[in-house]
């Protein structure tokens, strides 16, 4: 009986580590299937086209197919809810935005999910450049000339953005609350509508993406004063921060890597681990940072920390601007 018993214990000891086993060989041989990143906007927006730099060195050392999956709408909440029913084997992803991730849970009245518990950061991959711009014939030089103007005419300066939420907007609501101004925030469906109104003079000035704005600016259509980030950025070396007459100022136009909830930490690992390899990749980097993008990789601990952090600075700005979508 005794020999019996110490035989079942043993059967059923092994069982016990096998069940550990047969999961860890299933991750050690992922991915096993195509990888399907989705993005949020449309094909041949800037979260699209710095996704598909990216595509050929993640395929590359996957040893799989990476496929780009746009499913535009709401804001990106469209995407980011297909990421979040979708089954966490590390087949399906997110390229997650400042507005999905950190944004979106206040801006809109409800949401069937929540970025922060309902995802598995995996790597932060790039911030894109923003510069502040104002028409030509604007007589404004630098950020004290446009914070006078504000004072001087409250309410009567007015700012584009590519929609409610956006990066833009928010970097506009900010720019009031820290001047102590008051403008008039005029949303666009979209970047290109918006840069049209901006080059015609129909609204004051706009934060736009450096790759959308710069190309007006060398045509003397637009005028560069500034850019949001907290140090000079080394492509535009003779450009002014905000930061320099509002000290602190800072808006990050970011995209990161997330998947689904549960995603198993070795496939987390690996993940990241690609995202930093491609990112670190010359060509890859060459060719963001021609797009405006600077790469950024992380840690998923980091991400995690920063997107929360993203959602504490903003929120308030949010609520304080009384935006909001249904």
């Amino acid at each position: 009986m005794m020999n019996r018993r110490a035989l079942l214990g043993a059967g059923l000891g092994g069982c016990a580590l096998s069940i550990p086993a047969v999961r860890a060989q299933a991750q050690e041989s992922w991915p096993s299937k195509p990888i399907r990143i989705v993005v949020g906007f449309a094909a041949g927006g800037a979260t699209d086209i710095s996704t598909r730099v990216m595509q050929p060195r993640l395929s590359a050392l996957l040893g799989q197919p990476v496929v780009i999956d746009n499913r535009p709408g709401a804001g990106g909440n469209l995407a980011t809810e297909i990421v979040v029913r979708a089954p966490a084997d590390g087949t399906t992803f997110l390229m997650g935005t400042i507005g999905a991730l950190s944004i979106n849970p206040t801006l809109y009245s409800s949401l069937p999910f929540d970025p922060q518990t309902d995802l598995t950061p995996v790597a932060m991959a790039g911030n894109v450049l923003n510069v502040l711009v104002v028409p030509a014939d604007r007589p404004w030089r630098s950020v004290a000339d446009l914070i006078a103007a504000a004072k001087a005419q409250p309410e009567t300066i007015t700012y584009g953005s590519s929609g409610v939420g956006g990066a833009g907007h928010l970097a506009g609501a900010l720019l009031d609350q820290m001047a102590g101004v008051k403008t008039v925030h005029v949303p666009y469906r979209g970047g290109g509508p918006m840069m049209t109104d901006l080059m015609g003079g129909k609204v004051d000035y706009a934060f736009s993406t450096a790759p959308t704005a710069l190309p007006q600016v060398q045509s003397g259509r637009l005028r560069l004063l500034a850019v949001p980030t907290l140090q000079r950025v080394k492509s535009l070396p003779d450009t002014p921060t905000v930061a320099e007459t509002l000290p602190g100022y800072e808006v990050q136009n970011w995209y990161a890597l997330v998947g689904p909830k549960g995603l198993p930490p070795a496939i987390t690992a690996r993940m990241n681990a690609v995202m930093r390899e491609t990112l670190a990749d010359p060509q890859v980097a060459a060719s963001l940072e021609g797009q405006g993008v600077e790469p950024l990789p992380s840690s998923p601990e980091e991400l995690a920390r920063f997107i929360r952090g993203e959602k504490e600075k903003w929120a308030p700005i949010v609520r304080a601007t009384g935006a909001k979508v249904e």
